[in-house]
C-alpha cells in the first residue's frame, strides 16, 4: 500500500480526531461527532493504513444573494514526525482541487503558517474584510477576545473569474 491523499471515510474519524488533538495549540479541537458529521469535507493522507495528515473545508456564510462565495481550508494537521515532507501541500492541493468545482471567488485559511500557504499561491488578506464570513467560526473560540485580536493570519486564494456567475 502506498502513500496517498483520499477522501475521508467514517472509519477515519478517530484518526482525524487524534491528529487534531496533537495540534490543539494551533487548531480548534473538534469532537468525533463533529468530525463524523462533516466527514464528507475531510481529506486524509494515508500511508500503510495509517492516517498521517488531514484537512477539511467549509462554506462560509454569505449575506444576501451569493455574489462572492468563500470557502475555508480548515483543520490542516500533519503528524509531527512527518512534517515538512509535502503531506500538508498534498492535502491542501487536493482540497482546493475538490472545492474549485463549487466556483468560489475565494478560498481562505486562518493560519499561523503564512509561509506555507504563500508557497501554495495564497496572499495575506485583511481579516476585517472577512469578519462577516469568519464570525460564525470565531464566535465559539475561547482563546481570544475577538476575531480581530486573534494572532492567526488570514490568507486568501482568489478566483475573480467566478465572481457574479451564480
Amino acid at each position: 500500500m502506498e502513500s496517498h491523499v483520499r477522501k475521508a471515510k467514517f472509519s477515519d474519524a478517530y484518526g482525524i480526531f487524534e491528529l487534531i488533538q496533537e495540534h490543539t495549540d494551533k487548531l480548534i479541537s473538534l469532537s468525533i461527532s463533529n468530525i463524523s458529521q462533516n466527514i464528507d469535507r475531510f481529506f486524509v493522507y494515508e500511508e500503510k493504513g495509517q492516517i498521517l495528515g488531514c484537512v477539511s473545508w467549509a462554506i462560509l456564510p454569505e449575506i444576501g444573494k451569493p455574489k462572492a462565495p468563500t470557502l475555508e481550508i480548515k483543520s490542516l494537521a500533519v503528524h509531527s514526525s512527518y512534517q515538512k515532507k509535502g503531506i500538508g501541500s498534498a492535502l491542501v492541493t487536493s482540497a482546493i482541487d475538490n472545492i474549485k468545482d463549487f466556483k468560489p471567488t475565494q478560498i481562505i485559511a486562518l493560519t499561523f503558517a503564512k509561509g506555507f500557504f504563500k508557497k501554495l499561491g495564497f496572499v495575506e488578506v485583511d481579516k476585517a474584510s472577512l469578519i462577516h464570513k469568519i464570525y460564525t467560526g470565531c464566535i465559539n473560540c475561547t482563546r481570544y477576545e475577538s476575531p480581530l485580536t486573534c494572532p492567526e493570519i488570514a490568507m486568501g486564494l482568489s478566483f475573480p473569474e467566478h465572481k457574479d456567475v451564480h
